[in-house]
């Protein structure tokens, strides 16, 4: 008798995980959004990255009056073009044009 009530518990968790694992993979996203989740994600990474940057030299113009000759190594971006009034960094999907500039799809 005990053996088959430890049976039947055992077979009854069973078909309870079964269902509960068959639930979830019905439930899984699809690739193509996965695909959009992930765009959408270094999407963002990127505009944080050129955000910081920006600050970056923005702290660079205060103490030397110029965006020439920054460096921006530790913000993971490109600086392309820097003078005295101006720059444009990017990332290999965005760019930001500044100072005051927003992440815009492309390169400078």
């Amino acid at each position: 008798m005990a053996r088959g009530i430890g049976l039947l518990s055992l077979v009854v968790a069973l078909v309870a995980a079964a269902y509960l694992m068959s639930a979830q993979l019905s439930q899984s996203p699809s690739r193509a959004t996965a695909s959009n989740d992930i765009k959408r994600a270094q999407q963002t990474a990127d505009a944080v990255k050129l955000q910081q940057a920006s600050f970056g030299l923005e702290q660079f113009h205060a103490l030397n009056g110029t965006y020439a000759a920054a460096s921006l190594g530790s913000f993971g971006v490109k600086l392309v073009r820097a003078d005295a009034t101006s720059y444009c960094i990017e990332t290999p999907n965005e760019h930001l044009a500044g100072p005051n500039g927003t992440a815009l799809p492309g390169p400078c």
